[in-house]
């Protein structure tokens, strides 16, 4: 799983290295980047169906029941994002809301538009990949990552060498083919699992069960992933709005790099959990490992001269930008340690089937970030990126506070109270 999402990081750096080398770096940088945060708020609700098929699918019921309910809801948000791109909402989003530049408005709708079935595929592939993972089979998740990738990479390429697109619409096109490929592959080799789900003893579980399940999962995507759209609107109300858009991207793709086996962690920690509670300390003090090596690392570039090898060799950053995306990767070095946490909480709390204080603490981040934001734009004239930066912090600490008493309960429930120790907490 941790191979999985670290290939996967790789992505965003490559993409942006691509658009930073074509006409129009920018602007086209900066479209990307809007379309891609809108592109992530739009899936958000299906995003955390991976979580779901690994911890509801058990048998024959569970299995279809749950497969209907990713398939409704792929379609409804393939039709709201269609209704967005083709109506005057978008005009009111982009100019109005977002204070986007007409070119850069123009650039980020038509990236949308390729980027249409990405939600979809998206939710198609995670929900197979549940199934694997239920199953013990993450290597295979691993190598339809492998796929993505090669597709991703081979579709960029070819269009970078040979066709005269935008950047930002040669990323988007990457973006939707990669995930495809993958969906296609993830439901191939997931093909002896879906049989064996098919044929086992059928369980009890009621499309009700499964909303209330999911209902505080999806939200917590939503609201949490809702922060990229804010962040973009301040974005636009803040010193040098376009230099900000356009570093964004590339310093969120490196953290995203140190993030990512963080990330990771959330789906093995649910699935350790669930084989037995009382494995919760070994699987606590595995992640406070893991924390500390990942903010580490990021700090060895941002803090030393690899980061202008990062930001001016390989992203292809002008002297200008570099210099923009310093300030904020620094402050973001302290991000991966704090995901590996908040992927702990989830997992500790989805293995108790107690998901509602993740939305109240996925909602108390967001309100964090959009208070600090406000503050660091409107009161304190800070560069949008460095404003940004501050506020992914502030937000994300606020958010692993509010859920240390909820998982100290769930992991008391888990292993029992006489196996439970301070040693092990969270």
């Amino acid at each position: 799983m941790a191979g999985t999402w670290l290939m996967m990081s790789l992505e965003p750096p490559f993409l942006a290295a691509i658009i930073a080398r074509l006409a129009e770096p920018k602007e086209n940088l900066a479209a990307f980047g809007v379309s891609f945060a809108i592109a992530i708020l739009v899936e958000s609700p299906i995003i955390m169906i991976l979580s779901a098929s690994t911890a509801l699918v058990q048998g024959s019921v569970s299995y279809r029941r749950l497969r209907n309910f990713t398939y409704a809801i792929n379609g409804i948000l393939t039709i709201a994002m269609i209704l967005l791109l083709a109506t005057p909402l978008w005009r009111s989003v982009a100019i109005d809301l977002l204070r986007l530049p007409g070119n850069v408005a123009a650039l980020t709708q038509t990236a949308l538009w390729i980027l249409v079935p990405w939600p979809a595929a998206i939710g198609y592939r995670r929900f197979y990949q549940g199934l694997l993972i239920r199953q013990g089979r993450t290597r295979l998740v691993a190598y339809g990552t492998v796929i993505r990738m090669v597709s991703v990479t081979s579709t960029v390429v070819l269009m970078f060498l040979f066709s005269d697109l935008p950047g930002a619409l040669i990323g988007a096109w990457g973006l939707t083919l990669g995930v495809s490929a993958e969906a296609v592959a993830s439901r191939f080799m997931a093909r002896s699992a879906v049989r064996e789900f098919k044929e086992a003893a059928a369980d009890s579980i009621s499309y009700q069960r499964i909303a209330v399940f999911y209902w505080p999962l999806a939200m917590t995507s939503v609201i949490g992933l809702a922060a990229h759209p804010v962040v973009t609107f301040f974005m636009g109300h803040a010193r040098f709005p376009l230099e900000s858009l356009a570093v964004l991207p590339v310093v969120n793709s490196l953290s995203f790099i140190f993030r990512a086996v963080g990330i990771s962690y959330q789906e093995v920690a649910i699935t350790v959990l669930a084989r037995d509670g009382r494995n919760y300390p070994v699987v606590a003090r595995f992640a406070g490992w893991l924390s500390g090596l990942s903010s580490i690392a990021m700090g060895l570039i941002v803090f030393t001269p690899l980061a202008s090898v990062w930001f001016r060799t390989l992203s292809g950053l002008s002297a200008e930008l570099t210099a923009f995306a310093l300030t904020p990767a620094r402050i973001l070095v302290m991000l991966p340690a704090l995901s590996v946490t908040l992927s702990m909480q989830r997992a500790i709390l989805v293995h108790g089937r107690n998901t509602a204080p993740i939305t109240w603490a996925t909602a108390l981040e967001i309100g964090g970030i959009v208070t600090v934001l406000w503050i660091g734009t409107a009161w304190l004239s800070l560069v949008g990126a460095t404003a940004a930066a501050i506020a992914f912090i502030a937000g994300r600490i606020l958010c692993n506070v509010a859920l240390i008493r909820p998982c100290r309960l769930a992991a008391r429930r888990a292993i029992g109270s006489e196996h439970y120790t301070s040693k092990a907490r969270i």
